[in-house]
């Protein structure tokens, strides 16, 4: 009898629970009490199957809210040529801790050796924790932002990202930008700065980002914001897309 009341007590507190979560009152525990045993569970089976429903449409709604250009994962991804700092583990970039304390990670290296896949993977697992993420290259995004200021609704779009945890920019430093693009770029920057993370995959190295953005006292702050909470993950080898390509077979 003390382990069935037990086993009652747990499933009650259980239910009482998703009540708090479902913005309900607690009158379904109070019911319980009236209740055999088979129908508290039930109950509790049935708070159970909606949260899984609501965290699976959540997952649905942010995935399709991050923009991501195409699905993948951490599954396969060749490790063994990618240089990690020695402030940072794998765990830490594939389980996304390096989130908690809004650090940044740039992914620097050739053209395929694997940047946007490892920065979509940690897009993709950000989704699957519940944390809200954005993706966009360079390019797009400031495309966006210009759009907006014309459109007098930059303020909105800004908005839009500070409510993200993470922001993934892609194909960093691949076209020049304008002043104004730059002035727009280092807004989301300095807006994110301890705030949330941001992912950056690039070919260049920090000493040619003036070239790109044409203003070196910018530059500078852009680079200072990043390094400061930032690791740098240097991608090494040949191209994937040139490896196998089909020119290149017989």
């Amino acid at each position: 009898m003390p382990k069935r009341a037990d086993e009652r007590a747990a499933r009650r507190a259980e239910i009482a629970q998703y009540c708090r979560k479902f913005v309900l009152s607690q009158t379904a525990v109070t019911l319980c009490e009236a209740a055999s045993a088979g129908q508290e569970a039930f109950l509790l089976e049935v708070f159970r199957a909606e949260m899984a429903q609501r965290e699976a449409n959540r997952r649905r709604r942010l995935l399709g809210r991050a923009g991501f250009p195409a699905y993948k994962t951490f599954a396969g991804f060749e490790r063994s040529a990618v240089k990690l700092p020695t402030t940072l583990a794998w765990s830490d970039v594939e389980t996304g801790t390096f989130l908690v304390d809004h650090r940044n990670l740039v992914l620097y290296g050739p053209v395929g050796t694997g940047k946007s896949h490892c920065a979509l993977a940690i897009g993709y697992a950000a989704c699957e924790r519940g944390l809200d993420v954005r993706w966009f290259t360079v390019t797009d995004l400031i495309m966006r932002l210009s759009a907006a200021k014309r459109a007098g609704t930059a303020d909105r779009l800004l908005r839009d990202l500070q409510r993200a945890d993470l922001i993934l920019l892609d194909e960093w430093g691949y076209v020049p930008v304008d002043h104004e693009g730059a002035q727009l770029l280092f807004r989301v920057i300095a807006d994110s700065y301890e705030a949330r993370s941001l992912v950056i995959t690039t070919n260049l190295e920090f000493s040619k980002w003036g070239s790109v953005f044409t203003d070196e006292q910018m530059t500078a702050a852009i680079i200072d914001r990043l390094a400061h909470h930032g690791h740098l993950l240097i991608f090494e080898g040949e191209s994937y897309r040139m490896k196998n390509a089909l020119m290149r077979q017989r």
